[in-house]
Parts: C-alpha cells; structure tokens; sequence
C-alpha cells in the first residue's frame, strides 16, 4: 500500500506515491534523484542527510517521507541560485571547508539554517550549530572558518559567486 504526498522540493512542486515506511532520505535520493543529500548512519548521528523542512534543519533519515506532505523542503541542490553558489557554499570551497566532501552538504544545510537564524555566530555557536554533523577528514577549523565567512558575506550583503565548472 503506498500513500499520495504533495510537497515542495527546492521551490518545485512534486508528487509521490511512497511506502509509508519509506524514509525522506530515500525518496528524495532515489524517487526524486536528487543526490547531494547523503546516507552515513541512518540513525540520525552522522547529519550527512540533513535538509531543511520548512525552514528548519532536519535529518532525513529519521523523517517519514509522508511527514513531509504540505511541507517545503530544500537540499543543497536547491540552496544554490542557478549557477550561482550561495555563500556557505563559496566559503567552504575558498576557505578548504571539505575534504572529501561527504559531510559537506549536510554541514552546509545545517549552517544555512543557524545562519538564518543567528547572522553573527561565534566560534563556539558554530562549533554547537555543527555537533550532530560527523566529519571524518577534517579537524572541524576550516569548517568553523568557512562558516564564519558566509556569515560575514551575508551580513554585508555580499553577492554569492558563480560556480566553477
């Protein structure tokens, strides 16, 4: 038996037939093929599946895909405009904010959202920000840095910047 859901991806309206069993992660990535957001642990400890639903941080592997129906939710496919990066994601490239990158969109969307809410973070309000979020490559500082940066652009007003290819 599967059930009908209605939301909002990335600004796009979309509409599903899902297992109420199966997992937001899962239809995002494999109904929607919308890939960026990531499976660690599937026990919400790692933060690599994190997206935003309706403004807020959340961890999809611990979030029905039927508890989305009516909702927005945004990946990080969706936080970039066209080809321009959204500032998280132009400082965590300019400021070596990722190694291998598994972690990043999740460490991205988690930052997006303390930033929408907190414009002017410290250190440690970063560091409590990203504890649920598990890097395995990096010593968290250019995380911290990078975020600290994207914070400082977006308060000045400044523009993202084009993606390169």
């Amino acid at each position: 038996m599967s059930e009908h859901i209605t939301f909002v991806v990335n600004g796009i309206p979309r509409e599903l037939d899902v297992e109420p069993r199966r997992l937001l992660v899962q239809a995002l990535r494999e109904d929607l093929d919308l890939t960026g957001t990531h499976v660690g642990c599937d026990t919400s400890q790692c933060g690599a599946c994190t997206v935003h639903v309706d403004g807020m941080a959340v961890k999809s592997c611990t979030m029905l895909a039927v508890q989305a129906e009516g909702s927005e939710v945004r990946t990080i496919e969706g936080l970039a405009d066209g080809d321009t990066l959204h500032p998280l994601q132009a400082a965590f490239w300019e400021k070596h904010g990722l190694q291998c990158g598994f972690c990043t969109p999740g460490m991205i969307m988690t930052a997006a959202d303390l930033l929408a809410r907190n414009a002017d973070p410290s250190d440690d309000e970063i560091r409590h920000a990203i504890d649920g979020n598990i890097c395995r490559c990096t010593g968290y500082q250019n995380i911290v840095a990078a975020v600290r940066e994207a914070a400082r652009v977006i308060r000045s007003g400044g523009a993202t910047v084009a993606a390169q290819g």
